[in-house]
């Protein structure tokens, strides 16, 4: 009982920071005496800490005795975010407050190098850790995006195609040897949804799309306020959906995905006969000037986009549509085309419920989201180090 009331205490400071012990004990169901006593011992252990209620807060509390507000000590412990795509590994330190303390980041050849890309993830991991003189005794747990689907029975990655060199293997059981410890793993669209539902564009938003167009493309979805991922972890996988019934080949094997018309390098492609190699900054520096080429080429992958998003609107009926991915930086000239072929294609209620907006977090949304993996349970690991303490 006493490791229960310790985990509720916890956890409605975590989930309502800034709170009372009256708070807690509204909440909670328990006696103030029981509320205090734990957050007497969790002060001790310098898990929490107390500030008293400013004057405006005293006002609206309506309450004559100024009140102790409680919230975590954000350097108490700390969270690891790895976000695995095509083409780079990205690291990132949170704070319990969800603030960064480091961040690394590197280019890598991801898919056919399985070994090589998780020893480079644990690389940076401790070279992080190092830049923002985190003990590793203080680390919760790590959370990974990876550019593919993830089963969640097994972990294993279930796509030929997608990763080619990462079939059966299980890269939370790998990187779990390489760190020591809790790891959790999921595909990048589905965290890249996560970071902006907690610390983006869709704070507060329990029906949400987010769509990722990078060098993969993928959606991750959040409904009735939850990450959603399907029986074996494939939902989401709108990059495999056929728009273009006789376009190219997919690196899946079917023909005209998405993924084939609508990400950075299909852009690119597209415009190599007109424009030599074009990077994504030359891209984006042509779309500021006006260049009536690359504008079209990117109203095309808006409408590819737009045509597949329509049928997601019209099953799932999300409040809100995010767009991230390094193609999102094209701003209005890709998201009106989604949206005039969304109105176009989807039932008027569900189109005109679904606002599409570009993500805030920009190439942070993924690395973010896998971080808030662990933070989500951090209030449980916390409460089992107490217990430990106590024992």
């Amino acid at each position: 009982m006493r490791d229960l009331n310790r985990l509720r205490v916890i956890e409605s400071i975590y989930l309502h920071p800034g709170c009372s012990r009256t708070d807690i004990a509204r909440r909670t169901g328990l006696s103030r005496g029981t509320v205090s006593s734990v957050a007497e011992a969790l002060v001790r252990a310098e898990l929490i800490r107390e500030r008293e209620a400013p004057d405006e807060e005293q006002r609206r509390r309506g309450t004559g005795r100024r009140p102790t507000l409680l919230s975590l000590v954000p350097s108490a412990a700390f969270a690891i975010g790895i976000d695995i795509g095509h083409q780079h590994v990205r690291v990132i330190i949170c704070d319990l407050a969800g603030e960064p303390v480091a961040e690394q980041w590197s280019l890598a050849q991801v898919d056919e190098a399985p070994s090589a890309t998780l020893d480079l993830a644990h690389d940076l991991v401790q070279q992080a850790l190092r830049d923002a003189a985190v003990a590793p005794q203080r680390v919760l747990g790590a959370g990974i995006g990876l550019a593919a689907p993830i089963d969640p029975g097994t972990g294993e990655i279930r796509a030929d195609g997608v990763l080619p060199g990462w079939q059966g293997i299980v890269p939370a059981t790998e990187m779990r040897k390489r760190l020591g410890v809790s790891i959790q793993l999921a595909n990048d669209a589905d965290v890249g949804a996560l970071g902006e539902n907690v610390f983006g564009a869709g704070q507060g938003v329990n029906e949400m799309t987010y769509i990722r167009l990078s060098a993969g493309v993928g959606a991750g979805l959040i409904l009735a306020g939850q990450p959603y991922r399907g029986a074996r972890g494939i939902a989401g996988e709108i990059g495999h959906v056929c728009v273009k019934p006789d376009g190219m080949i997919c690196r899946c094997g079917n023909r005209g995905c998405l993924e084939t018309v609508a990400s950075p390098v299909a852009v690119a492609r597209q415009l190599e006969h007109v424009i030599d190699r074009p990077t994504g900054d030359q891209l984006l520096s042509l779309i500021a000037a006006g260049d009536r080429r690359v504008l079209r080429a990117v109203a095309d992958a808006g409408e590819a986009v737009g045509f597949a998003l329509s049928a997601v609107v019209n099953l799932l009926n999300p409040e809100l549509v995010v767009v991230g991915g390094e193609l999102a930086a094209a701003g209005e000239v890709l998201l009106d085309p989604i949206r005039a072929t969304i109105h176009r294609h989807s039932l008027v209620g569900a189109a005109t419920t679904a606002e599409v907006i570009t993500g805030v977090l920009g190439d942070r949304a993924e690395v973010l989201g896998a971080a808030a993996l662990i933070l989500a349970r951090s209030p449980a690991a916390l409460a089992e180090r107490m217990r430990a303490l106590v024992l």
